[in-house]
């Protein structure tokens, strides 16, 4: 993992709090839209199983993700790790939730700097959801979301690691778009090897003649912002995947 030893301890910027709720028969946010969120998954066919996701709010979210990420993942992440990250890029991290849970089921942390001094690069930290609640595409909407927060800030390309054998890690990051760079021998403390797989982030398309807009993922957007449509683009090069619980 890059450099995170640390601490911050204020949160920095100030970062609004939206809930999206989200239903197979609709696709809308609960307080204005966002193209950071318009990319979220529907995840159910009943209101009782309705997920919810929503930005990190502060120090109050802040055991809840520590209880989730400590629950599911095998790296013993102490408190300056959250903070490193949470303090920094609080609008880079986002949580689920559902009507059958009072503590999120899900949860990403990410960051977002120049590498370099040269490109602007964003880096999936943490990705953890509740075992209870996987196979519902809950993992895939949090890792949207935060792809699409990271491309209003100018990212350039994203990275990350899983490990090798995390099937579903792979699965779903191959999904996504990102490829495998390279392999890290022992990279967990577990002894284990990773996989550091990444994602290049083309630069913003010109609009389309029709008056409606393609971003990156293909997504498309009226010129009032409105949400008409998705394509999938789908780009496979072996196994891919951070280390995370789905």
């Amino acid at each position: 993992m890059e450099e995170y030893r640390r601490a911050h301890f204020r949160i920095s910027g100030d970062h609004s709090v939206k809930l999206f709720i989200l239903d197979l028969s609709k696709f809308e946010t609960a307080t204005g839209s966002s193209s950071a969120r318009q990319h979220m998954d529907s995840q159910s066919d009943s209101g009782k199983n309705v997920i919810t996701y929503r930005a990190y709010t502060g120090e109050d979210d802040l055991p809840h993700v520590m209880a989730l990420v400590q629950s599911e993942l095998s790296e013993p992440y102490v408190i300056y790790t959250f903070r490193y990250f949470l303090c920094q890029w609080p609008h880079l991290a986002f949580l689920a939730y559902s009507p059958q849970s009072s503590s999120p089921v899900g949860v990403i942390v990410c960051k977002q700097s120049t590498h370099r001094n040269s490109y602007n690069r964003g880096y999936i930290a943490m990705l953890s959801v509740d075992k209870a609640f996987r196979k519902r595409g809950i993992a895939s909407a949090l890792v949207r979301s935060s792809i699409e927060a990271m491309k209003e800030d100018g990212v350039e390309e994203i990275v990350l690691e899983t490990e090798y054998d995390n099937d579903a890690a792979l699965s779903l990051y191959e999904s996504l778009g990102f490829i495998r760079e390279k392999r890290l021998y022992r990279f967990y403390l577990n002894g284990k090897d990773a996989f550091r797989l990444v994602l290049s982030v083309p630069p913003p398309s010109s609009p389309s003649p029709s008056g409606s807009d393609v971003d990156d993922s293909g997504t498309s957007f009226t010129a009032t912002g409105r949400f008409i449509g998705e394509r999938t683009h789908f780009r496979r090069t072996g196994g891919l995947g951070t280390q995370s619980g789905r």
